[in-house]
């Protein structure tokens, strides 16, 4: 019996991040991965037949729509100054 855990791995696998550190930035490349992920699963069901081409596209169009959401939210608001301490 296999581990559902590998399984999880193995369906929706996670790259690691080699970008600038920031959290924002290690949260848009997980949510960037996981839509790539999908988009894969999703047009291997439309090209299976297991979905409508109508069906995908529209799929496809709502990730999308989170993905930009999540950009806006993480990566294009005013980010605060670096704080540093006076030294005494």
């Amino acid at each position: 019996m296999s581990n559902p855990d590998n399984i999880q791995d193995f369906i929706n696998p996670v790259g690691r991040y080699h970008g600038e550190f920031t959290p924002e930035y290690l949260a848009f490349n997980a949510n960037l991965q996981e839509f790539a992920n999908r988009v894969s699963l999703i047009c291997g069901l439309e090209t299976g037949g297991k979905i409508s081409s109508e069906e995908a596209y529209d799929n496809i169009k709502q990730l999308w729509k989170q993905l930009k959401a999540s950009k806006r939210a993480l990566l294009d608001r005013e980010r605060p100054p670096d704080i540093t301490l006076p030294d005494y």
